[in-house]
């Protein structure tokens, strides 16, 4: 009996997304190798943004074929130093004091329950790093841009052990699987993420990385990489570029309005939908901190000063990003906890549920990604234009929100049926308002 209501619980999966195995395998080789080809291709150490193409290939050739290459990509200490963090936000999120909130029902009719202090983590990481540059000086926080490689090894191998960790486990006891990732092929299971909320006692994995680890490490990646350039232009904060100003600003902005809002993350599709495998661990983990701070890491060693004019635009496009962004997520959250404070009109399914088609979500399906796109394009234009790989995120981005685009629609036919085509008549556009 036991078996037959777990394989109700529990389907097999049917049907692959990202070209199923073989996809998801070069996938997770890809993004690691990504992140470190950012590195390579865009550094002072390896001859510019990018190298001479000339002596590119013939370069990354050479260093693929030497061991000590690969031996570089390996440093002690900067391991123990990422573990140490790691384990810093472990014990914050036990040690500090939040509030207990319950996330959605899931498909067993229970709901988790999440500890919200990520924002308290956040403050006082912050206040701490504040003291030290304050005591000893902007030469005193830039460990991370000199040990940068050693520091992407250890996430990339914190993500790897999580990833195992939970795809193993998944098969221990009687877990609730995401209905993503149980087909049965362990590559793309791995991938995916086999079990939906992979836990040690009260401690959720899945959300804790969500916010945690990589999220506050983004920021004091891009406090190093301001500290380091301070360090070059005469060892003052006041030395930084207004360029670098800009990019710490508008990212610690993001983060930190991440951070506050940390209860909007439990009915995203990360949290509701999808398991905890490599995917997420890996983005969450090195694909967040380490690409996320390219810009900063590239003022660094090509510093550019902007001047008020063209600060004061690139503050209007991240800002107007900005808006658009807390302005449609405001309305959504509202609206799924049973507010709506602008009596926005709504589409009542066969379901009994509603859809909004007015105010921000009548403009478009996704408006906070419209929102995401602005802020992300702000965050590259400090940079300059000498090179595009500075925008590399602007353009990963795009892609990235398309194809999350594409997952939703498809999970809402399947939920709604024919009254999501009523929907999308009513909101033809996706992203970009009379565009796309």
């Amino acid at each position: 009996m036991a078996d037959t209501k777990n394989a109700e619980l529990n389907p097999r999966t049917h049907g692959y997304e990202f070209f199923g195995p073989l996809g998801t395998l070069f996938i997770t080789i890809s993004v690691p190798a990504t992140t470190y080809a950012l590195y390579f291709g865009c550094s002072e150490h390896s001859g510019g943004c990018p190298p001479p193409v000339a002596t590119l290939w013939p370069s990354a050739k050479l260093s693929l074929q030497s061991l000590d290459f690969w031996k570089s990509l390996w440093d002690q200490q900067a391991a123990v130093v990422y573990l140490a963090w790691y384990l810093w936000c472990v014990v914050c999120w036990l040690v500090l004091p939040g509030d207990w909130v319950e996330g959605t029902t899931m498909r067993d009719g229970t709901k988790k329950k999440y500890k919200i202090n990520a924002f308290s983590t956040f403050l006082l990481t912050m206040g701490i790093v504040a003291g030290v540059i304050t005591r000893f000086g902007p030469q005193s926080f830039t460990y991370i841009y000199e040990h940068w490689v050693g520091l992407v090894t250890a996430s990339v191998l914190m993500a790897i052990f999580q990833a195992l960790y939970c795809y193993i486990s998944s098969y221990l006891g009687n877990k609730l699987l995401a209905l993503g990732g149980n087909t049965g092929n362990p590559i793309y299971d791995f991938f995916i993420g086999r079990e939906l909320n992979p836990s040690i006692g009260s401690f959720d994995i899945k959300s804790f990385n969500e916010l945690r680890p990589g999220l506050i490490l983004w920021a004091l990646i891009d406090i190093s990489m301001a500290c380091e350039q301070a360090v070059r232009r005469g060892g003052k904060v006041t030395d930084i570029t207004d360029s670098m100003w800009l990019v710490i600003l508008f990212q610690l902005l993001y983060v930190a309005d991440g951070l506050y809002n940390e209860p909007a993350i439990f009915t995203t599709m990360d949290i509701t939908t999808d398991g905890f495998g490599f995917m997420l661990a890996i983005g969450d983990l090195a694909w967040v901190p380490f690409v996320y701070s390219l810009q900063a890491r590239y003022l660094v060693f090509k510093q550019v000063e902007l001047g008020p004019i063209h600060t004061a635009l690139i503050v209007l496009v991240n800002f107007t990003g900005y808006w658009v962004f807390r302005s449609a997520n405001g309305e959504k959250n509202d609206f799924r906890n049973g507010k709506n404070p602008k009596n926005l009109k709504t589409l009542t399914t066969q379901r009994g549920t509603k859809l909004l088609i007015e105010g921000w979500w009548g403009m478009c399906r996704h408006p906070n990604y419209l929102g995401d796109l602005l802020m992300a394009l702000a965050w590259s234009l400090p940079t300059g234009f000498e090179t595009p790989v500075t925008y590399f995120y602007v353009s990963y981005f795009l892609v990235l929100l398309m194809h999350r685009q594409y997952r939703d629609d498809e999970n809402c036919e399947k939920k709604y049926g024919d009254d999501w085509h009523k929907y999308k008549q009513l909101v033809p556009y996706r992203i970009f308002p009379y565009i796309y």
